[in-house]
């Protein structure tokens, strides 16, 4: 099946890409892939909202088209259910996924347009700095995975650089792109 009506959103911690989906969504109907995960339910999260949450032993490989175990050695993936649900819904649907799952969504499904939201580095670490309450280790872990990420800019459609105080000129760019690739 050919999923015309779904867009690739990636970008590393910081980056800012829920915050470009979310903006989106303000100006045309958008329908999130929902990403089921074995990583635990965070306070203000619920079923489907953000991730459908399983344990690893109901997370079943045979069922997803695209899935990795993440830096924080949780598994994340998506199933052929999900995605024909999206195409099924009027609107843009957008899979957010990291580089790694890019690649192999790429590979499945060549017609799907992939956009990088992205920092510079030194803005992606103050931007997680300033959101997260981790450890310095964890930020460190975070930030080696960032820089592993941008070694693979090469595998999307489109970068967009999300810039500091000026997430409305980073949405109206994806914006453009959606309608250059006949998404909306």
């Amino acid at each position: 099946m050919k999923y015309n009506n779904i867009v690739i959103i990636s970008g590393p911690s910081g980056a800012g890409e829920d915050s470009v989906i979310d903006g989106i969504a303000k100006q045309t109907t958008v329908n999130r892939v929902v990403t089921t995960t074995t990583r635990s339910m965070r306070s203000g999260e619920s079923e489907g909202h953000p991730y459908h949450f399983v344990t690893e032993a109901d997370f079943n490989l045979e069922e997803m088209v695209e899935w990795a175990k993440e830096y924080n050695d949780n598994l994340y993936g998506v199933t052929v259910e999900e995605l024909e649900r999206v195409q099924q819904l009027p609107g843009v649907g957008v899979w957010k996924l990291e580089y790694k799952g890019v690649m192999a969504a790429r590979e499945k499904f060549p017609e799907m347009v992939s956009i990088l939201i992205t920092a510079p580095e030194a803005v992606l670490e103050d931007r997680i700095r300033r959101r997260d309450t981790a450890s310095d280790e964890h930020i460190r872990k975070r930030m080696e995975y960032t820089r592993e990420w941008l070694q693979h800019t090469d595998i999307y459609d489109y970068i967009v650089e999300n810039t500091e105080g000026e997430l409305h000129k980073t949405i109206e760019e994806v914006m453009d792109i959606l309608r250059k690739e006949q998404y909306l």
